[in-house]
């Protein structure tokens, strides 16, 4: 493990000759999140810290067209870290990249760039950090043409819990690189497993969201195993979620945070959770953005779906953890609506533009909804003012094409590329036949 974080290239130069590194892979993402990577050698590396590497946009999704396709990729030197499954002999490091014009300015449709101006929005409104904690649930199966399950485990189980070993070199590999784990467990699921993350400033949690990723992926491959990240893979089952806890921070006082509150939350953080409800429906297209997402978001399996909040109950979309006596600073909010296949840096950026709308905006908070709310009538919902998340993909398009506040945080650049991106896949997913209507309409039509 690297013991000093390093802060610029005369560090990186440093580690590169300590831990014999020979290539060092440049990561960035698309607008889908999904990674993308290209090799360096360290020879090479003075003219990338100084001028960039170029690469063609053109076949990145969401980048430019191929008339304007020229991108430069600039590595973030504090991003530096030996890849541990890799071999240690003449070793693989990686950094994350910021992507740029050829004229130098930073390239609208970069995620990473979406999340940077985002959080300079919050600093002007006096804020220095947004700090988030996300858990990340994912599924291990034998390979990837099935879900063949390793184990029947539930929630906590031991020792049915196949993949004990594969969570425990995850986490080892996670520490390798300077990721701080709080803890793991088998999730409820079978075969379904998370490991939670120690909390940090949002622009580094969206880099380590997309390396551990990678980490439970590259682990999983080692064994001959597959691990996934698909929201509901098995019918009838738990989907995977990624509960988001976040707070904002100045300095450090915890600006969420108010002792003479009867839920010890300070109006700033009231009118956070009111902008998170206000605007969850036209930011679900980011946080929930694949067709099979709305498979998870559905009654009767924990994922929420109607828009509430509260403190104890958990088929709330927001739930505000009870505070403990003296740890003002572990005061937060829970967002249970993402999921792990999000792309982070725009879903962080989304929950942060709509928490700082309510802020600006003085948004009213109503009263928690303590009971479950999964178990009411539509007619005790509806009393209570208790609305539904989009239930498809083509809802939540229907949504965030309407949206001024999601334009806003992904720029115009991004916020199209998006729409058009998801409008295909929805409508791709439209016209299929699934098995469920032969079964169900081919006997009886």
């Amino acid at each position: 493990m690297i013991k000093k974080k390093p802060r610029d290239k005369k560090d990186v130069m440093e580690l590169i000759k300590q831990y014999d590194v020979k290539f060092v892979r440049f990561w960035f993402t698309d607008v889908l999140g999904q990674l993308k990577s290209f090799a360096v050698p360290v020879e090479e590396l003075d003219v990338a810290f100084e001028e960039g590497m170029g690469f063609d946009g053109s076949s990145i999704k969401g980048f430019s067209p191929i008339e304007e396709s020229d991108m430069i990729a600039i590595p973030d030197p504090t991003t530096f870290t030996i890849l541990p499954w890799r071999p240690k002999e003449k070793a693989v490091a990686r950094m994350f990249c910021d992507i740029y014009r050829p004229d130098g300015s930073p390239y609208e449709g970069d995620p990473r760039y979406v999340l940077k101006r985002n959080l300079e929005k919050m600093k002007e409104m006096g804020f220095t950090n947004f700090y988030l904690g996300p858990e990340l649930e994912y599924f291990y199966f034998k390979n990837d043409q099935g879900t063949e399950i390793l184990d029947r485990g539930s929630y906590f189980d031991y020792p049915m819990d196949a993949a004990e070993d594969l969570r425990r070199e995850t986490i080892f590999c996670l520490e390798q690189m300077g990721i701080r784990v709080e803890y793991s467990h088998h999730e409820v699921a079978p075969s379904q497993h998370e490991i939670d993350l120690r909390y940090a400033d949002a622009l580094e949690m969206a880099d380590i969201v997309m390396t551990y990723r990678i980490v439970v992926k590259e682990v999983a491959k080692k064994y001959g195993f597959y691990a996934t990240f698909m929201p509901k893979p098995i019918f009838g089952e738990n989907g995977s979620g990624m509960h988001t806890h976040q707070s904002l921070f100045k300095g450090d006082k915890n600006a969420f945070f108010d002792p003479n509150d009867k839920y010890h939350l300070s109006d700033i953080a009231k009118k956070y959770i009111a902008g998170l409800l206000t605007h969850i429906k036209e930011i679900t297209l980011v946080l929930n953005q694949w067709v099979n997402s709305y498979k998870r978001l559905v009654p009767g399996y924990e994922a929420p779906v109607y828009i509430s909040w509260a403190r104890r109950n958990r088929s709330a979309l927001i739930r505000v953890p009870m505070y403990k006596p003296g740890k003002e600073k572990a005061t937060r909010i829970e967002l249970r609506s993402p999921d792990p296949a999000c792309n982070p840096y725009l879903a962080f950026a989304c929950m942060l533009a709509a928490g700082l709308e309510g802020i600006k905006e003085g948004y009213k908070l109503p009263e928690p909804i303590e009971k479950d709310i999964f178990h009411m009538s539509e007619e005790e919902r509806r009393s209570l003012g208790i609305d539904n998340l989009p239930g498809s993909l083509g809802e939540a398009i229907e949504y965030a094409e309407k949206s001024e506040l999601l334009k806003e945080t992904l720029g115009d650049h991004i916020f199209k590329e998006l729409i058009i991106a998801k409008k295909m896949e929805w409508d791709k997913y439209r016209v299929q036949v699934f098995p469920y209507e032969l079964e169900k309409y081919l006997p009886i039509l």
